[in-house]
């Protein structure tokens, strides 16, 4: 029989999810191994440093660089708040003033009399990561992070934008066909991951921002009131930085594209527990997928012992899959047969391709590097 491997898109009910928390910079670990943390805890601190503003003191002053020092009022390694002045000049009998003023609170760093120069640094940066998850910490990286584990429900989408939230899971699709509209969205969504079914409209996303939704797990959305939401054309960059106001997290595809019936059922089976939800997405090298993670208590996990990382499945006939290239992107259905000859595709490359059945029972060729396996 024909087999082929392919990356897969999970839908897990149970699985163990390691979760690697690590600084930018060398810092502080405030955890040791074996400890127990809650997902907004904090696990790991550092400082960055601030920028450093350089300013030629000399030309504002209308002095030679090789006498910038007589006039600084503050000298290297002080502090200076905003407005306050740095360096001054008397002239007519101190009858006028010039002065240089700090355009941000910094510390003076350099004081150069070859250029004019003054470089003022602003205050370093404190940045903490917290744990996302709940779970056990199972690896200490010294001065750099920590590895957390839990046992969790996994959900994979297949994009997403804007970064990291904690939140209920909150329903309010009746069935997977169903779109997001803003009326389904009232005060009591505040603070909430809102499930819907097969698509979000622009108003929805909206009224979302507006009224505290922390997260948004949908089938589709198109393209169009994507663009629009961003502010910017979707960029080929990782996503996840996104300042809009909510997470959102699209599990099949762009337009509307009703929600897998087991990424369905699972999320709906978790109504009105915490999520970890994370819209980053890479689609290139490095593939990072977003994730709804819904932490499991200790009885629902008791006698787990999947080892879920790095996991690969096998596609063979009726194995369901999802298409994650045009012209079919975010299609679903099934294989239906695995071709052994390799066909010339548009690229007037030749490669291995898979025919698939999909929903709507056309049978579509594809190459086997566009399907993804979903995982039940």
């Amino acid at each position: 029989m024909a087999y082929a491997y392919t990356p897969s898109l999970k839908a897990k009910r149970f699985t163990i999810v390691n979760k690697t928390r690590r600084l930018p910079l060398p810092g502080e670990v405030l955890v040791k191994q074996g400890d127990t943390v809650a997902h907004d805890q904090i696990v790991a601190k550092t400082q960055i440093p601030g920028e450093v503003r350089l300013m030629n003191v000399a030309n504002m002053l209308g002095v030679e660089p090789e006498e910038t020092s007589e006039y600084m009022q503050k000298k290297p390694n002080e502090f200076a708040e905003k407005g306050e002045a740095i360096a001054q000049r008397n002239s007519f009998f101190g009858l006028f003033k010039s002065y240089v003023r700090a355009p941000t609170s910094g510390t003076i760093e350099l004081v150069s009399n070859v250029t004019g120069q003054v470089a003022l640094r602003e205050p370093n940066v404190a940045v903490e990561i917290t744990a996302y998850i709940p779970g056990k910490v199972v690896q200490i990286i010294p001065r750099e992070g920590v590895t957390i584990r839990t046992p969790a429900a996994l959900v994979q989408g297949i994009f997403g934008v804007s970064g990291e939230a904690h939140a209920e899971l909150k329903v309010v699709a009746d069935s997977r066909d169903e779109t997001l509209t803003a009326e389904k969205i009232d005060s009591s969504c505040k603070d909430r991951v809102l499930v819907g079914g097969a698509l979000v409209t622009l108003e929805a996303l909206t009224k979302a921002v507006q009224m505290g939704v922390r997260g948004i797990v949908v089938g589709g959305i198109e393209e169009e009131d994507l663009i629009k939401f961003l502010g910017h054309e979707i960029g080929v960059a990782i996503t996840g930085h996104e300042d809009v106001g909510t997470t959102l997290i699209i599990t099949e595809g762009f337009g509307k594209m009703r929600m897998s019936t087991g990424t369905f059922n699972l999320l709906k089976s978790f109504a009105g527990r915490k999520a970890s939800i994370n819209g980053a997405t890479q689609i290139r090298a490095g593939v990072m997928r977003p994730e709804i993670i819904i932490a499991l208590t200790d009885d629902e996990a008791r006698g787990l012992n999947e080892e879920a990382d790095e996991i690969s499945g096998g596609m063979t006939p009726g194995t369901q899959i999802r298409v994650i290239r045009d012209p079919y992107f975010g299609a679903i259905g099934r294989v239906a047969s695995l071709p052994v000859e390799l066909e010339t595709v548009q690229t007037e490359s030749q490669v291995r391709v898979v025919e698939v059945e999909l929903e709507d029972k056309r049978n579509v060729i594809v190459p086997r590097a566009n399907v993804e396996i979903i995982e039940a």
